[in-house]
C-alpha cells in the first residue's frame, strides 16, 4: 500500500458509498478522513469505469494513482529545525499546499510508523542547536611520540550534534581532564558556536559520582560549562536512549575512520589529527541513508544557525 490511505479504508469508503448510500460528508466523518480525500477516491473509481465490488488489485491501483507520497524524513527534519515547530502546524501547511489529503490522525500515525523503521539514534527529535553528545572511541591508535621516540596510544574524542548528526573528532594523548576540556573547546570552535546542552557519558573526567538522578559533576568541567553558558546533562545509567547518538557516532568513526587508518604509522599526534580532519570531512559529506542530504548540509541548514555564540575569551584549563 502507499502511504496515502490504507486498503481497508478505501474499501470502507466505497462500501459506505455504494451499499449504504451515505453522503461523502458522512463517510469522511465516519472514517476520520477529509471530505476531499473521500471525493477524490470516489471520483477516481467512477472515472475509471469500475463497478463495485472490485478486486484488491484494482483498489491498490487507485490508491497509488491518487495518493501523494509523503517523505517523512522531511517532516522529521522540519520538527528538528525549529524549537517551537509542531506536527500539527506541519500537517496544516502540507494540507494547504496540497501535499497530503490525509486526516491529521492518519498523518501522525504514518509518521509514527515511519519513525519505527529508523535507527534508535534517529527516533528521538533533537532540536536544532540543542545538544551535543560526547564520548571517546574504545579502540586507540598507535602513535610514535616525536619528542621521546616511544610508541604511545592516542585516544579519539567524538562529538555528535543531536539534530544534524554532524560528527567532530580529534586525537589526544589521554582522557584526563585537561585533554577532555581541551577537546570541548576545540570542538565548539570548530562548530562556530555552543549548544544548549552537553551530554557526556559517565566517565571520570565528566562525573565524579554517578547517580541515576543527581550525578555529581567534576568541578572544573562545571566551571567550563558556566564559561560557555551551556549545561551538562550526563547520560543516565541504564538508559541507552540517552546516549544513542554518541554510540552511533562512535560506531561510524570506528568503521569509516579507524578501519581506514589501521595500516598507517603516525610519527606524531599532529600528523594523526591532520588525517582525522580529512576523514572527518569525508564522513560528514557522505549521503545520509534515512535523511535528505549529508551531515554537513544538515549542520549548515539546521544546527549551525541555532548555536549560541562563542564566549569572547576561550576557556583555559588551570
Amino acid at each position: 500500500m502507499s502511504r496515502g490511505i490504507m486498503m481497508f479504508q478505501l474499501k470502507e469508503i466505497l462500501r459506505l458509498y455504494y451499499e449504504l448510500e451515505l453522503s461523502q460528508h458522512d463517510i469522511a466523518k465516519s472514517l476520520n478522513i477529509s471530505s476531499g480525500s473521500v471525493n477524490s477516491y470516489i471520483n477516481k473509481f467512477i472515472n475509471a469505469k469500475h463497478h463495485w465490488p472490485v478486486s484488491d488489485e484494482i483498489l491498490q491501483s487507485i490508491t497509488k494513482a491518487t495518493s501523494p507520497t509523503l517523505d517523512f524524513s522531511l517532516v522529521h527534519t522540519e520538527l528538528k529545525s525549529h524549537k517551537h515547530m509542531t506536527l500539527q502546524l506541519i500537517f496544516e501547511e502540507y494540507s494547504a499546499a496540497g501535499k497530503t489529503k490525509l486526516s491529521y490522525s492518519h498523518f501522525t500515525y504514518q509518521y509514527r510508523q515511519w519513525k519505527k523503521t529508523q535507527p534508535s539514534s534517529m527516533r528521538q527529535i533533537h532540536v536544532a542547536g540543542d545538544k551535543v553528545f560526547v564520548d571517546y572511541v574504545g579502540p586507540t591508535i598507535e602513535v610514535i611520540d616525536s619528542e621521546t621516540g616511544k610508541i604511545r596510544r592516542a585516544q579519539i574524542f567524538v562529538g555528535v550534534l543531536g539534530a544534524s548528526n554532524y560528527i567532530y573528532l580529534e586525537a589526544t594523548w589521554s582522557q584526563k581532564l585537561e585533554n577532555w576540556i581541551g577537546s570541548h573547546v576545540r570542538m565548539f570552535n570548530h562548530f562556530g558556536g555552543v549548544t544548549s546542552l552537553i551530554v557526556p557519558d559517565n566517565l571520570r573526567s565528566a562525573v565524579t559520582k554517578s547517580d541515576p538522578y543527581e550525578p555529581e559533576l567534576n568541578r572544573v568541567y562545571a566551571e567550563f560549562a558556566r564559561h560557555y553558558a551551556t549545561v551538562i546533562a550526563p547520560a543516565r545509567i541504564y538508559r541507552p536512549k540517552d546516549k544513542a547518538k554518541a554510540e552511533n557516532g562512535v560506531l561510524i568513526v570506528e568503521r569509516w575512520v579507524l578501519m581506514r587508518l589501521r595500516k598507517y604509522t603516525f610519527t606524531g599526534l599532529q600528523q594523526l589529527n591532520d588525517e582525522l580532519r580529512r576523514l572527518m570531512v569525508d564522513v560528514n559529506n557522505r549521503k545520509l541513508q534515512k535523511l535528505p542530504g549529508t551531515r554537513q548540509t544538515q549542520f549548515n541548514e539546521i544546527d549551525q544557525p541555532s548555536l549560541k555564540p562563542l564566549p569572547v575569551i576561550a576557556y583555559e584549563f588551570k
